[in-house]
């Protein structure tokens, strides 16, 4: 993660008064290094069943800047689409295309998809061998991670907030509580369908886009589809992410600069019930009792051990601050 650049002129991203959003800067490439670490714990979050990749982009000071990158960019593809079938001067194609901030968004990609691809390799399967001490450490990270909605609110909680906290909560344990499907040849209408719900669910904090894949029996197939370069498959895929995102990413930004205070009390409920799909004892989605109490205490140690690696990355950058964020 690197400091913000010195003396970087602040471009807020929008004048409505009623704006609850921080004000942003455009980003510099020198800050690149640091947006593809921070946007490669994204992909990995991704590739690992139970970690929500929003999650993630909130800890590492990424979420808002992505959807708003995302908004800009799903907007930039609509205008290019109207102006081909206008065909019209690319005039207006470029200046959508220029409000993206790219200088942040490539080196976040990047980052993302080189780590995602890694870790479907690596830790994935580690994940299988060690499922135990690998969940531990997750959950440790996770359940410190839920601070970070909190200290994002504009307000303090309210008994709605509450509310909706709890609501999110009851939503997330519910999802986590299904059954996991097994699909050894998926028809392409389900690649399709399950990339769109999958790729929601990377954006949405507390809920895993990974899990999700699980849950409709894609997730061995999308490894078995990237390991064979299967390009149907793939192509599939991608089309699904490409309309669910353009479907839902608008709404989010909304919610985000218009209800800050009820998005992020949903999203702290959200992330306390996913918790329930990182307890270390699990039989599929059946939750089993601990096996005796020297497991307990080394999950426990596991799971405090990644607590304070995320406690002390939070320390750290509400010491330094992030580079997408301009604090008054």
């Amino acid at each position: 993660m690197t400091s913000p650049s010195p003396q970087r002129p602040a471009r807020p991203t929008t004048t409505d008064p009623e704006d609850e959003a921080p004000a942003v800067a455009r980003a510099t490439w020198r800050d690149a290094p640091g947006l593809m670490l921070r946007g490669g714990f994204v992909g990995m979050a991704e590739g690992v069943p139970g970690i929500s990749g929003g999650t993630i982009a909130l800890v590492v000071g990424l979420f808002d800047r992505l959807i708003d990158s995302a908004g800009q960019l799903v907007h930039a593809l609509r205008v290019t689409v109207s102006a081909a079938l206008r065909r019209s001067e690319g005039r207006e194609v470029r200046a959508a295309f220029g409000v993206i901030d790219w200088r942040f968004l490539a080196p976040v990609l990047l980052g993302m998809a080189v780590v995602l691809v890694a870790t479907l390799s690596l830790l994935a399967p580690l994940l299988e061998a060690h499922p135990v001490q690998v969940s531990s450490v997750f959950l440790g990270m996770i359940a410190v991670s839920i601070l970070v909605p909190l200290r994002m609110m504009p307000h303090r909680p309210s008994p709605r907030d509450l509310l909706l906290i709890a609501g999110g909560a009851v939503v997330a344990f519910g999802l986590t509580s299904l059954p996991r499907v097994d699909v050894a040849q998926p028809p392409l209408w389900l690649v399709f369908v399950g990339a769109a719900i999958a790729i929601n669910a990377l954006v949405v904090p507390g809920v895993s886009g990974s899990f999700v894949l699980l849950t409709l029996g894609l997730y061995i197939p999308v490894q078995a589809a990237l390991a064979d370069r299967d390009l149907v498959f793939i192509l599939t895929f991608a089309a699904g992410a490409a309309v669910g995102l353009g479907s839902f990413v608008k709404v989010l930004q909304w919610l985000l600069h218009h209800r800050r205070q009820v998005f992020l009390a949903v999203v702290t409920g959200l992330m306390i019930g996913s918790l329930r799909s990182l307890w270390p004892w699990q039989d599929g989605t059946t939750l089993l009792a601990p096996p005796s109490a020297s497991a307990v205490g080394v999950s426990a140690l596991l799971a405090l051990a990644g607590g304070a690696v995320v406690w002390l990355a939070l320390a750290w950058e509400r010491r330094h601050g992030s580079p997408a964020v301009v604090h008054a």
